[in-house]
Order: structure tokens, then sequence, then C-alpha cells
């Protein structure tokens, strides 16, 4: 199309006054205008706006395609914006995107942070949990926030979470002629009066050393809830190695027992299906799944293999954790893509033997891990063993 149909336009909170000419023409030519009532009014929408169903749906402005329609969104609207939800449905050349600074851009400027060396985050529609695996010493983080209860609320978490001493800068209506910009640690906040919209910067130049999850597979068991059913930190981080996680794969980690597998193998970036049929050890994974923020990249399917697996997405990798036998990875096998991973753990004499027969038909790797740990014996030490794990890695 010579003259797209749909304009998307940032909007700031000066309003008319901080946009462009083009901005400024294409609401002029728009027979209907979209927004939240925030961004209609700083637009002077009047009688053509229209806003925002709730729960928000894109269905109103693709039931006008084909006419001059503007959307209206907070400074970029392709940074956790509408832009990417419209765009989705929407053909190239039928519309076209005037971007306005956004919050993150905005934080940055007042703050005189790279954005490149910061991490921005959306958490006005995620929870706090999300923000997890970027807070340590020295982290810098933009996080739009949801209303104005928020900051304090966030406040509390972080302190909860022993980082009381994270350095807080309140963001309000950046841009506008009521910005407010307040500098706190999160266990002193006390900001009141708060109005949205609203932003914080989350500097952790006070923090102890050891604040934070560390930022590779092996996590100490104490970051989880389980029930004693959890792959040591040291196995852990070998399987992790083996399943050799990619940004965006799909896992599938079947018996998770705590889920442990399945949350750092999302803490690397990739989505994961955590099978077990156990109802108790359900619950300790969904509460881990919701501890660490990944209600969006991990999925608990109640249930017992191999029958849960027959209508599930097709993985890039597969963990079998335990219990295996002959009869589940027959069924396993075929489901398996050709490139796929499969990583099993065995920690009896059957299972070992059944991995051992497995590896001399399909290849792969056969490993067995022994560890041991230095533990009080007597007035000295001994060392400690753990069981033996035998592992099988093989590409399909």
């Amino acid at each position: 199309m010579a003259d797209p149909w749909l304009t998307i336009i940032g909007i700031g909170e000066d309003g008319l006054d901080g946009l462009p000419d083009a901005s400024r023409r294409a609401l002029d030519d728009a027979g209907a205008i979209f927004g939240g009532p925030r961004h209609l009014a700083l637009a002077g929408a009047g009688a053509r706006g229209r806003e925002w169903p709730v729960p928000f749906d894109v269905a109103p402005v693709l039931a006008l395609r084909g006419q001059p329609v503007a959307v209206l969104a907070s400074g970029d609207p392709f940074w956790f914006g509408a832009g990417g939800s419209l765009t989705a449905h929407l053909r190239p050349g039928e519309w076209r995107a005037l971007p306005a600074p956004g919050t993150f851009a905005l934080a940055a400027a007042r703050l005189g942070w790279r954005i490149e060396d910061t991490t921005c985050l959306g958490l006005h529609a995620a929870p706090f949990a999300r923000a997890r695996p970027h807070l340590a010493r020295g982290c810098r983080v933009i996080a739009t926030l949801r209303d104005e209860t928020a900051p304090a609320a966030l406040a509390r978490w972080l302190a909860a979470q022993g980082l009381g001493a994270m350095r807080m800068t309140l963001l309000e209506r950046l841009g506008g002629p009521r910005e407010r910009i307040l500098d706190s640690r999160a266990d002193g906040f006390a900001a009141t009066g708060i109005a949205a919209p609203v932003a914080v910067a989350l500097d952790g130049a006070d923090l102890p050393r050891e604040a934070g999850l560390s930022a590779v597979p092996g996590r100490p068991q104490a970051v989880f809830t389980h029930d004693g059913q959890i792959t040591r930190p040291p196995v852990r981080a070998i399987t992790l190695a083996a399943l050799a996680p990619r940004r965006g794969q799909l896992l599938w980690d079947v018996g998770g027992g705590s889920g442990s597998i399945s949350v750092e193998w999302a803490l690397a970036g990739g989505r994961a299906i955590c099978i077990e049929p156990r109802p108790d050890r359900q619950l300790n994974i969904a509460a881990n799944i919701t501890a660490f923020g990944l209600e969006h990249r991990v999925e608990l399917c109640p249930g017992a293999a191999p029958e849960a697996l027959k209508d599930l997405p097709v993985p890039d990798a597969v963990f079998l954790g335990g219990g295996a036998d002959q009869a589940m990875f027959a069924a396993l096998w075929p489901l398996l893509p050709q490139g796929s991973r499969l990583v099993a753990n065995a920690v009896t004499l059957e299972t070992e033997a059944l991995l051992a027969q497995l590896q001399a038909r399909h290849g792969g790797q056969l490993m067995r891990i022994a560890i041991a740990e230095a533990e009080p014996l007597g007035r000295m030490r001994g060392w400690q063993a753990a069981r033996p794990v035998v592992q099988w890695s093989v590409t399909r």
C-alpha cells in the first residue's frame, strides 16, 4: 500500500508540544485515534478518541482496516508497547510507526547511564521476580512499573530478597511538566504522592559481593523449594552443560522433581515444559517457577511420562532425571526430532545398565560422575561420597 492506513504514534508526557510534524499530521488525518485515557487526553483526541478495551485487544483497530487510523502509545511503541501486538496482525505496508523518546531513553538521559550497559525491564506487566537474575552488585536496571503503588511494593520485595541496600531512583512522569525524580535505598523508600506513569532505576553499586543469583547453572539448593528430590548443584551444572541450552529452545524436563533443571534452563534463555506426576512435587515446581519469575518460560505439565508427552510441542532437548526404563525410552525416542539432544541421569544399577545398552546402540557420551565433600569425621575430616551418577548424552 502506498499510503499506510495505520500510524502508530509515540507520545510523551509533554503531549502535542513534544510531537514532530509528521505525528501531528497523522493525528489530524485520522478518523479514529486509539489509546489509553491518558494518551487520548495528552493528544486532545476528543470525539475521535477510542479507549482500548479491557482486557487489551487489537480487534477494534483491525476492524477499521483501510480507514485512516492512529494509535497512541507511550514513547517508543515497540519497547513493551502496543506496536508489536498490532504489527503481528498486519502486512508490510499497512502501517508506519513514529516513535518518541520512551521511558528507558528518558531515564538514561536523566541518570547519565549508557542504555547498552543497562537492563531494561517491563515490570508493569510482569512479576518483580522477573528482575531476579539481573540483580547483583554493580547492576543497573531501568524498569517500568504498573501504577503508583508499585514502587513501594518493589522496595519491600527487594528488602525481602536481601537487597535492601539497592539504590532506587523513582522516575515519575518523565518528559512532562510534572516530572519528579527521587533517590533512596530500597529499605528506606518512603516516597508519597506518587503518580503514574512511573518507573524506577535500580543501581546495585552498594550491594555486597555475594548479593543476587549466580549467572551460571549449578545454583545452590537453598534457592529452590524442594523435598530433597533435587539434582545436586555440581551434577546440575554438568547436566545443563550437556543439555547445551540455547536462547528460545524448548526443553522437556521429564520427572521434574523440584523443577531445578527447568529453572536453570529457562534462566539460560530457553523455554521448558516440566512433567511431574506427583501433586506434592508439582507444588514445589510451581513455587520455583513463581520465585524466579519464569511463568513466561516454564510450564508445569502434571502427569506421568510417556503418556503426558503425546501432545506436547516438539522439543529441542529432553532431560530424564530418573526412573527411566526401556518402555519409557522406546516411547520417547521416536518423538525426538533430528538434531535434538537427550540427557539421562541414572543412580540405580538397573538404569545404569539400560543407559550402557542405549549408548552402545545409539552412540553419544557415557560418563560416571562421582562427587565427595569434606565433612567432619570425629575430631578431623573425611570425604563423604554422594551416590555416583551415570549420565548418557546423545544427539538424535
